[in-house]
């Protein structure tokens, strides 16, 4: 050891060499340390409450009124058709059932990427570290946010299954258009549930959390059919669907609908729903997934409605 020191310290460019690596390592390692202690708790996905809105129905289960800001329906992971599950992983995060939060290698393969097309430069965050950032963090591209992203993911990795994990990811994340959770997504864009989506309709969903305020089915129809087309090679690619499958889904014009107006069929009635339930739970009504039925037939208010409109 004492020659070792001995012959490094007569070459001062080489203990330079082994040591500034060495002395990043430990800097490092300072330095998560300190960032860990102060991660926050996981509370919010140990026991995770999704914020669901009020929503008031007919006699006849149609919807007369939805009060919230986030619009969600929350479907457990054994009710979230497989082809969806395996899809979003292979766009999203394909290493996901084995990395431990953060996926080394594919970061290796988006600096390689990044290198050689600098025009398209490609993330490698996996869906547990967009899963902390959407719950803890923000967007923000700061060095800072990235080590606590990095290792809240890693906490996360520790502290939940994987089939957890997946869950509440597909429960929580922004798809565009006030739509949180693949369930929402599906009913806001599509009017259907997930059981009920057609490959090319995946396809939509799943290129969604890329980019979902420019991505947009119903703002931007184009872009989503661009972006459909780029999920469908990849899901070709790794063998979930043929090329003639993927060639039928990019044929197929996109019947996406645009929200409902629910304005004007028995809206004093949803009005007087809502002032009840906040006078019952407060702000809570808004976020407990709250659901009346009222005594009203739809069919029979609409027609109200409209002897009304016409009598004016």
């Amino acid at each position: 050891m004492r020659a070792m020191l001995k012959y490094l310290l007569q070459r001062p460019w080489l203990a330079a060499l082994v040591g500034a690596p060495v002395a990043i390592l430990l800097l490092g390692a300072i330095v998560a340390a300190l960032v860990w202690a102060q991660l926050p708790d996981l509370d919010a996905l140990t026991d995770y409450q999704p914020h669901q809105p009020l929503r008031v129905l007919s006699e006849d289960g149609q919807l007369l009124g939805e009060f919230g800001a986030e619009r969600r329906r929350f479907v457990p992971l054994k009710d979230i058709p497989k082809p969806l599950q395996d899809a979003l992983l292979a766009v999203e995060d394909s290493d996901f059932y084995v990395h431990s939060g953060i996926d080394y290698s594919g970061i290796g393969r988006a600096m390689l990427h990044n290198l050689m097309h600098p025009t398209r430069l490609q993330g490698a965050s996996t869906i547990t570290q967009q899963l902390a950032r959407n719950v803890f963090l923000t967007n923000r591209q700061t060095w800072t946010r990235k080590i606590r992203e990095a290792l809240l993911a890693i906490k996360i990795e520790k502290n939940l299954t994987k089939e957890q994990i997946l869950e509440i990811y597909m429960n929580q994340i922004s798809l565009g258009n006030k739509a949180y959770g693949f369930g929402a997504a599906a009913e806001r864009y599509f009017g259907k549930p997930l059981d009920k989506l057609g490959t090319g309709e995946i396809a939509v969903l799943v290129g969604l959390p890329k980019d979902p305020n420019r991505l947009n089915p119903i703002l931007y129809p184009e872009r989503t059919k661009r972006r459909q087309a780029v999920v469908l090679g990849r899901l070709t690619a790794v063998g979930l669907i043929t090329a003639e499958q993927a060639q039928a889904a990019r044929e197929k014009p996109l019947d996406v609908r645009r929200p409902k107006r629910l304005s004007g069929v028995a809206d004093h009635a949803a009005e007087q729903v809502r002032a009840e339930m906040v006078t019952r739970y407060g702000e809570e009504a808004y976020t407990r997934g709250l659901t009346v039925y009222t005594t009203l037939r739809y069919a029979e208010q609409a027609a109200a409605q409209e002897a009304l409109r016409h009598a004016l």
